[in-house]
């Protein structure tokens, strides 16, 4: 909210919202992500399962992110504003993971950066044909205080921007518990 009151013609209004789905049998841990305009949180644009686990020992990262499809973005809409009572069961969860989108790779942060973890898409990032693009990258980090950092840009066959933010990436806040 903050960035978007700052620079509104750079930054759209957008809420985040993550919350667990369920463990997998190998002790990945999956999480159900939305993304949605502030004023319109019961309409996701962006809807995705991410499956996070250590990295294997042959990478030099700490976790790997996959990111996913949902198979029935109807049936997950506002998954985490619903009682646990009311959402897909940990078990229904794990059928509706769809396709791999991509993977983000996250290290620790060195000795004195406020983050946590930060990361990024491979080089040359993941296929992409929405909007022109031909690929996007995704820079990720991760904060103590609950904040996220991302900043997802896509680009067409010549490496000219085609979409996402130019000047830096969004800031998600921790929302309060008071609402």
């Amino acid at each position: 909210r903050e960035q978007a009151a700052c620079d509104p013609m750079t930054y759209f209004n957008l809420r985040l919202l993550t919350c667990p789905a369920t463990i997998l049998s190998d002790g990945s841990r999956v999480l159900y992500f939305e993304q949605a305009f502030w004023r319109t949180p019961e309409r996701p644009y962006r809807q995705r399962f991410y499956k996070v686990r250590p990295c294997p020992k042959e990478m030099k990262c700490d976790a790997e992110v996959a990111v996913f499809a949902v198979r029935d973005i109807e049936e997950y809409r506002n998954f985490c504003d619903r009682p646990k009572s009311q959402r897909p069961q940990p078990e229904e969860v794990v059928g509706d993971i769809a396709e791999h989108l991509t993977t983000v790779y996250l290290s620790r942060c060195e000795r004195g950066q406020s983050c946590l973890y930060e990361g990024s898409t491979p080089p040359g990032g993941f296929p992409s044909s929405w909007n022109g693009a031909s690929f996007c990258t995704s820079e990720l980090e991760i904060y103590g205080n609950g904040e996220i950092h991302c900043w997802d840009r896509a680009y067409d066959d010549g490496g000219n921007q085609v979409w996402g933010v130019k000047q830096g990436p969004y800031e998600f806040k921790a929302a309060s518990s008071s609402g």
